[in-house]
């Protein structure tokens, strides 16, 4: 059975699977004091996206909350990413602006 939210569940896997992978590459890098910010709001962004595709899946009444903050958080990951050249951290930004676009249009 499909869920009527397949499109946002899926961007949004793809953005918390993008944002753990930055997070630890972030931590391989030479100055990762400099990665600080980058990280936290990787590990942010994974989690929330999570969390929302939990609410989503469930059709919850709260989901529609959670997407506004996805959105937020997942523009605010990408603006950080989008500081550093890193392949990973490009990556990321993408992954980010397409999670904060897809939540911020989806209506419930």
């Amino acid at each position: 059975m499909k869920n009527q939210h397949s499109k946002l569940l899926e961007i949004l896997a793809e953005c918390a699977a993008a944002c753990n992978n930055c997070s630890t590459a972030c931590l391989n890098e030479q100055n990762v004091k400099a990665m600080a910010d980058c990280i936290k709001l990787n590990i942010d962004c994974a989690q929330i996206c999570q969390v929302t595709a939990a609410f989503l899946s469930r059709n919850s009444d709260h989901a529609k909350h959670l997407t506004k903050e996805c959105s937020e958080i997942c523009g605010k990951c990408a603006a950080e990413c989008a500081k550093h050249e890193m392949d990973h951290c490009q990556q990321c930004a993408e992954a980010c602006n397409k999670c904060a676009e897809a939540c911020n249009v989806k209506v419930i």
